[in-house]
């Protein structure tokens, strides 16, 4: 878990982390002093903004007496004792790993030397040597900041107390319950419980039931539990509702006169054929010169969504909307979401609109940017679109239409959709020749019944249609980011929000590198530049794509990226190749589009830059949420996986082997994507090692290798809801 080396981002306006960099390089050096060349060299920064800003960060650290000017211009860090402050990710053995900016390596913190400390807190160690050896360990010797004292987990009673076993298998410890703090629930029962105090006299810590869940294995108990497990709620409280319900929702004359009116202007959404919140539609018209006007429109939510409101609050404390298997979590009450925001088909709507003028090429000409009124004349279905775009025809037929009856669709919006898809297409094109890397997924789905139980699994792949929508979008964004990024004679810049992503992680992509080897992908992943990475790995994943291997290693791939995370600093997006990018076209479902149109429209209102730290640390809350709802997002499809294999126990599958550890293998089924274990002791034909240089077992008789990547039959030994886990049994590895 050491740290990480970065490609430096030569064309962005702020060096990513450059405190961090600057510390570890003094620290690593800490009897030299230099000067910012040096430091510049260093880092494999080039330029004179960049250089600029190492000047202005020793300055800084000078002022924080992290570093100290030895002589004119020369810096060496401040001889300090071995403590440091920084986070804790522990792992499901019981140890754990320190993370501090300011050393080069994440530091080993044994079991014994946590003192009480839990995954993600937030603590100080001492940091010290290991006796006769040269590696480092902590000792956590004061804990700052719990990450979470609220956990889910099955209630285990005797007859004056309780204990609390936690789902989280990174908790270590069970809760202790009074008797008094058990809220009468019962033995066995699936609780919420808050940890209330640690006493240094005791080996659990103490806590008290928040709320009764139901019976593990419930349907509605389990998702309920994956959802408090993150800290996110389920339900929306009684006066964010009644506040919802109150809301004036009529569009008056006086709103409109504000606003341009583009209700003629032929417009439609197309969106999943179950979606109920429509948070964008296209307008599409020809011009007198030839070229196309193409309208952006997005419901504007920060028109009814007030600051200072409870609305507001609650919008900005969920900051996202979960998709679950079975339900989406909204980030706002229903009657906004899927009502009065929702861009419905034959309903005037206030939008917040991007429109811009695009020629043959798909080059944009003009640009506009402002708040309208905009009538949706037709609502499609991505599959529906689908059928236009690949019969070139106006009718879509009863197997494709969402009312299950065929239809015609107007001429006129049947070109629309063909145009915008050429356009669509040329907009990729040139967005991959610009070195972006092109995830195209796909996604594991379930057939559901009345009770939501999965009776069958499918995959989502884009098509056609979902890359139409997916790139106007990813212009609107682009384009809004740019227009407040590039301002021309804005002295200082503006703040703004942006969507970042950092350059990619060197070390992971050699140990990518390293895994699709054995897959017999041979292509080296060239990080020669920017454009060469991203060209290797386009080329891999088009390799992979269709493969048995395919979700593993587009998986692996995509944890060899930076994530995408919300700042004030801009830093471009690697991902997108965009120098420039915002989220704007989400408001419904994400709060840093709503962030986006306020400050938008305050600059479209000539308003001066409001200071960046408020808006800063809205977006850290903002990339916190989102990564735990993907969390539990990711958690609900493990947990509909398991529940559907648990009917299929006496099914043989094939499946790839997809992890190799010292304790087994896991295998990920072919035809649904669940992934189990089978347990090295379970492999009984021989006695089996791991080889971490082979990703293999090794049978110590036969020499039988078991190999990251090898295809084997299995069956499902065990399932287990609460910990959402697989076991297999393994019967033969397929022969090649």
């Amino acid at each position: 878990m050491s740290k990480k080396k970065k490609l430096y981002k030569k064309n962005g306006n702020v060096v990513k982390d450059l405190t961090r960099k600057l510390l570890q390089i003094l620290n690593k050096f800490s009897d030299q002093g230099f000067n910012y060349r040096q430091l510049a060299a260093k880092l494999d920064i080039s330029d004179a903004n960049g250089r600029n800003q190492i000047i202005q960060k020793l300055e800084e650290l000078k002022g924080q007496q992290k570093v100290e000017e030895i002589e004119r211009g020369k810096f060496k860090i401040v001889p300090k004792d071995k403590y440091y402050t920084g986070v804790l990710d522990a792992t499901t053995n019981g140890n754990a790993y320190f993370i501090c900016d300011e050393l080069d390596k994440d530091i080993y913190i044994p079991s014994r030397n946590l003192n009480r400390a839990l995954d993600k807190d937030t603590v100080k160690i001492y940091l010290y040597n290991r006796r006769n050896s040269s590696k480092q360990e902590g000792d956590v010797v004061e804990i700052i900041k719990r990450a979470k004292t609220e956990f889910v987990g099955v209630l285990q009673l005797n007859k004056n107390f309780g204990f609390l076993v936690a789902d989280d298998a990174k908790m270590y410890a069970d809760l202790f319950i009074p008797k008094d703090k058990l809220k009468g629930a019962e033995d066995g029962v699936k609780v919420l419980a808050k940890m209330t105090d640690w006493p240094g006299n005791s080996k659990n810590p103490f806590g008290e039931v928040l709320e009764i869940l139901g019976m593990p294995g419930d349907h509605e108990t389990e998702i309920h539990s994956i959802l408090l497990e993150y800290g996110l709620p389920y339900k929306f409280p009684e006066k964010v509702e009644a506040e919802a319900s109150k809301l004036s929702f009529e569009i008056t004359e006086e709103e409109i006169s504000k606003r341009r009116d583009m209700r003629k202007d032929l417009t439609f959404t197309i969106d999943p054929k179950d979606a109920k919140d429509f948070d964008d539609a296209l307008s599409f018209e020809v011009l007198e010169n030839g070229n196309y006007e193409i309208g952006i429109h997005i419901a504007d939510v920060s028109h009814y969504v007030q600051e200072g409101t409870i609305l507001e609050d609650e919008a900005y404390e969920r900051a996202t909307s979960v998709y679950l298997v079975d339900r989406v979590v909204p980030m706002l009450p229903e009657v906004l979401s899927n009502g009065v925001c929702s861009l419905r088909p034959n309903e005037e709507k206030l939008t917040f609109s991007a429109v811009f003028e695009i020629n043959e090429k798909g080059h944009v000409l003009n640009e506009w940017f402002g708040r309208t009124i905009t009538y949706s004349d037709k609502r499609f279905a991505y599959e529906e679109a689908q059928e236009i775009i690949e019969t070139k025809a106006n009718k879509v037929s009863s197997e494709i239409s969402i009312t299950g009856e065929a239809y015609e669709v107007k001429d006129e919006i049947v070109t629309a959709i063909l145009k915008l898809d050429q356009l669509a297409k040329k907009l990729r094109k040139k967005r991959l020749q610009q070195g972006a890397i092109t995830f195209d997924r796909v996604e594991v789905k379930f057939n559901l019944n009345e009770k939501a139980e999965p009776i069958g699994v499918f995959f989502k792949e884009s098509k056609d249609a979902n890359k139409l929508i997916e790139e106007f979008m990813l212009l609107a964004n682009r384009k809004v980011a740019e227009f407040i990024g590039r301002k021309k004679g804005v002295a200082t810049k503006n703040t703004f929000v942006y969507r970042v992503h950092d350059e990619p992680d060197l070390e992971k992509l050699e140990k990518l590198q390293n895994i699709v080897s054995k897959f017999g992908y041979t292509n080296k992943i060239d990080t020669k530049n920017k454009k060469t990475t991203s060209s290797s790995l386009n080329q891999l994943l088009k390799d992979v794509h269709g493969k048995g291997e395919s979700n593993m290693i587009e998986t692996l791939a995509v944890r060899s990226m930076s994530k995408a995370v919300y700042t004030t600093q801009n830093i471009g997006h690697y991902g997108l190749a965009f120098d420039y990018y915002s989220h704007f076209t989400s408001p419904i479902r994400r709060y840093p589009d709503v962030m986006t149109h306020r400050l938008l429209q305050h600059y479209l209102d000539g308003g001066k830059s409001p200071k960046a730290e408020a808006y800063e640390e809205k977006c850290k809350h903002s990339s916190n949420q989102e990564y735990l709802a993907s969390k539990a997002e990711r958690d609900s499809i493990k947990y509909m996986q398991v529940k559907y294999m648990e009917d299929h126990k006496d099914q043989e599958f094939e499946g790839v082997i997809s992890g190799v550890t010292e304790w087994g293998i896991y295998v990920e089924i072919i035809e649904n994507k669940c992934e189990g274990m089978v347990r090295i002791r379970e492999i009984k034909d021989d006695y089996y090692l791991y080889d971490d240089k082979q990703y293999a077992l090794v049978g110590q008789s036969t020499n039988n290798l078991y190999q990251l990547g090898d295809h084997v039959i299995i069956k499902v030994k065990h399932t287990d809801l609460e910990r959402k886990h697989l076991d297999f049994t393994l019967l033969k590895k397929v022969s090649e």
